[in-house]
């Protein structure tokens, strides 16, 4: 199944779920998205995406009007957040507070981290940024990506504010 189940009174207090493999997956920017809980679903008190990342994947140096957590499901992640600098493992999580400069990036061959959106919102910013997948892979070479015109309006459009470079492989 590649959707959640869940139905319009859930925000009233009806369960909602995905199962292992399952979410709205989308080909985002060079990674797989999979949208396993999407702000519909609570309210828009949170989302919740699991990511797929190739190794050096590492955003703009950002904000956004949400707070940002990560737990690592597998793969080796360097955040920047602010004037903090970590290493995160498998198994391990952080949260980085709206409004916080904050970049990644994947020292691994792969990562699989999910990501909490609080409140809701990246999930639309990924869906506005992204392609459907056809397969639960890293998206093949040719994928469509915005143009960088594209991608300023979605950034835009969903308060994400980049203010420097992502992290480099020499970083």
């Amino acid at each position: 199944m590649s959707g959640y189940r869940a139905t319009v009174s859930e925000v009233t207090g009806t369960a909602s779920w995905s199962g292992a493999g399952e979410g709205e997956q989308r080909w985002f920017l060079g990674t797989l998205a999979t949208i396993k809980v999407p702000g519909e679903a609570t309210g828009g008190r949170f989302a919740l995406i699991e990511f797929l990342f190739p190794r050096h994947a590492s955003p703009p140096l950002h904000t956004h009007p949400q707070d940002e957590s990560y737990v690592v499901l597998e793969g080796r992640l360097t955040v920047r957040a602010g004037a903090q600098r970590f290493e995160l493992l498998s198994g391990a999580a952080a949260v980085v507070p709206m409004g916080v400069a904050h970049s990644f990036r994947v020292d691994s061959d792969t990562a699989r981290v999910l990501v909490l959106s609080t409140p809701a919102g990246l999930e639309d910013f990924v869906r506005d940024g992204s392609v459907p997948a056809t397969d639960p892979t890293l998206p093949p070479a040719g994928t469509p990506r915005p143009s960088p015109e594209e991608l300023e309006d979605i950034f835009q459009a969903h308060g994400q504010v980049n203010v420097g470079p992502p992290l480099t492989p020499d970083d």
